[in-house]
């Protein structure tokens, strides 16, 4: 594996959690929003991650088993929705209220979402310190052969 594997690896990894952190943001600037363009409340969006793993290789093609870390690292595969039902309540002078005097709000749970955007912002950080290892390495391998 080389350095620029790494490198790769590492930054596909920082686009997804940085993806991630966008959508966690965007959770939280909706939290209180009862009425998107559907006219309905807005729901939770969560990433799915999935890994970039290569084809099966056959023994003709190389080394049995080897997977190419060219196409190894991580990527979003999807940004679904979370279907939980809105939470209900009582506010009978909003406008969005129902017939019964209800508001359908989000169900977003703030201390979740912050919890998630600690998690992203601590895997992107591993994986900023990941790069820099690798560049170290690069420099001192360099530095050994100008001596």
């Amino acid at each position: 594996m080389s350095i620029f594997d790494n490198l790769r690896i590492s930054g596909s990894a920082l686009t997804a959690q940085r993806l991630r952190m966008d959508v966690i943001s965007n959770n939280i600037a909706n939290a209180e929003t009862t009425r998107g363009a559907d006219g309905e409340p807005y729901q939770r969006k969560q990433v799915v991650f999935t890994p970039i793993q290569a084809p099966a290789r056959t023994a003709s093609q190389g080394r049995a088993g080897v997977v190419n870390p060219r196409e190894q690292g991580v990527q979003v595969s999807a940004i679904t929705p979370d279907n939980a039902a809105p939470r209900m309540v009582y506010d009978p002078g909003h406008p969005d209220a129902d017939a019964d005097g209800y508001v359908s709000y989000p169900d977003i749970d703030i201390i979740t979402e912050m919890t998630d955007m600690i998690s992203a912002s601590r895997a992107y950080e591993a994986n900023v310190t990941a790069i820099n290892a690798s560049k170290s390495m690069a420099i001192k391998a360099l530095d050994i052969g100008r001596a």
